[in-house]
């Protein structure tokens, strides 16, 4: 079964070799992640070229979105073989004086200078991918003693998860901008930014990489990203609904209303969103997911999400390509049920201020008459010119039931349309006239297999002659002949 939500699947271990990773965009997948905080900076950039290479054995349109660090604070080293945090036991943290402290069942050490300044009594503190929590019961002058609320296992030098109204440290990080230029040179996609705070944090990194104009995708996963949710999605270019630490800065049962809230303004805009965090997190270890993860996936569909994320299920699990076929089937046949039809009249009118100048404000427009007029008529597919790919982003809002196309002369671009839910990205090449670009546009599809003879398709153009920046303003219901 097809799938028109996107598919983004962590590369590791498990999925780095040519056989694996080229099974994997067989299966569905429209943009590999690269997780910069494991792994070193020439790894990455072998794995970006491999991306790049298997994409054009294929002949797939692949997008590469390269995830930054972001600011990282850890414990120092737990023993061997990992120690067990029991339940209502306290345990005291302290400020690690060196890079070779060490931690036990008595006492963490962790890698944050002022520790013990900025936390407070009844802050939480949670270990690792959050399974391990801690409650800070008594202030003291060089340690705080918390309480295990939740304990478990813990080993290696696990990440240490400090309220972000507390923490000192800022995103992006000074590694994270060295990051951002190298990779951005190198050609990646997207870039992805964690754990920002407000939209400037994704001003310093488009100021970082200039003037180069890779695209930059939001991590929302802060108390304060999501307070200036509507800035950051005027900003970005996608968002990420990173569900994992936001399930660590709110109470686990506001987590679903957060998502599903932050996709509703981000496909309001027109802007791609991500939906991530243990999508399917069984299967890294079982070949098949669980009930509850089906009905995740399902969910986030309902939801509007234009991407799902696979992470570890992928770059470290037993089976990434099956993981991917799984997913496909689980989001396509939930699509089949989603109401796609109602959303053309209830977006037609949202507006957004990134859009508000003239020549947005016509595609806006021009997208909202098209998405009717292929119901009406019944359209078989729906072409987008763009050089930027705004116009398909914004196409793409009103998720038709109709083939949506997005032809770009700019390689750049139509990688990065991987990203936007239903959207099959296409090249085409420079042409003098709408009259010319019309009629390679259906010539394309028709090759592709998209549109057939007697097929009735929709053509969003604007004159090429007018240069990068023009508007979108031609729609052309062409009868393929």
């Amino acid at each position: 079964m097809d799938t028109r939500t996107k598919i983004v699947a962590t590369l590791g271990p498990a999925s780095e070799s040519p056989a694996v990773l080229e099974a994997m965009i067989l299966a569905g997948v429209d943009v590999v992640r690269l997780n910069l905080s494991h792994g070193t900076l020439a790894s990455h950039i072998e794995r970006l070229r491999a991306v790049r290479a298997a994409a054009d054995h294929l002949g797939r349109v692949v997008a590469v979105l390269a995830d930054l660090p972001g600011p990282k604070v850890r414990s120092g080293q737990f023993p061997a073989g990992g120690v067990q945090l029991v339940e209502g036991s306290l345990i005291e943290l302290v400020a690690a004086v060196d890079d070779d402290a060490t931690s036990d069942d008595s006492r963490i050490s962790v890698d944050y200078p002022s520790l013990v300044t900025d936390l407070q009594v009844g802050d939480r503190i949670v270990l690792g991918d959050g399974a391990i929590t801690l409650e800070i019961v008594e202030h003291g002058t060089t340690a705080v003693t918390a309480s295990v609320r939740t304990g478990g296992r813990v080993q290696g030098r696990p990440g240490v998860h400090l309220p972000s109204e507390r923490l000192r440290m800022t995103s992006p990080t000074d590694e994270d901008l060295d990051l951002a230029q190298v990779m951005a040179h190198e050609g990646v996609d997207f870039l992805a930014v964690s754990f920002i705070r407000s939209a400037d944090d994704l001003r310093k990194v488009r100021a970082a990489v200039a003037p180069l104009r890779t695209r930059l995708v939001a991590k929302v996963e802060t108390m304060h990203a999501v307070a200036d949710i509507a800035n950051i999605v005027e900003e970005a270019d996608a968002v990420m609904v990173a569900r994992g630490d936001l399930g660590i800065e709110y109470p686990l049962e506001e987590v679903p209303h957060l998502q599903k809230k932050i996709i509703r303004r981000c496909v309001e805009a027109g802007v791609p969103v991500i939906t991530a965090t243990q999508m399917m997190e069984s299967m890294i270890t079982s070949p098949s997911p669980t009930r509850a993860e089906v009905s995740d996936i399902a969910n986030a569909v309902f939801d509007g999400t234009d991407a799902l994320m696979l992470s570890a299920e992928t770059a470290v699990g037993a089976d990434p390509a099956e993981v991917v076929r799984t997913m496909v089937r689980i989001a396509g046949r939930a699509e089949s049920e989603a109401g796609y039809r109602q959303w053309a009249s209830r977006l037609g009118k949202v507006q957004r201020a990134h859009w508000a100048d003239g020549a947005d404000r016509i595609a806006m427009a021009i997208t909202h008459a098209a998405a009717m007029a292929a119901n009406d008529i019944d359209a078989t597919a729906i072409l987008c010119c763009s050089r930027s790919g705004r116009t398909v982003r914004a196409m793409a809002r009103f998720r038709p039931m109709a083939t949506l196309v997005g032809l770009s002369p700019d390689p750049a671009t139509t990688r990065a349309l991987a990203l936007s839910w239903g959207v099959v990205p296409m090249s085409v090449g420079e042409y003098e006239t709408t009259d010319e670009l019309v009629w390679f546009a259906v010539e394309r599809s028709v090759r592709a297999g998209l549109a057939a003879t007697g097929d009735t398709v929709l053509v969003l153009a604007g004159a090429p002659d007018r240069g990068s920046g023009s508007s979108t303003d031609v729609l052309r219901v062409v009868r393929v002949a």
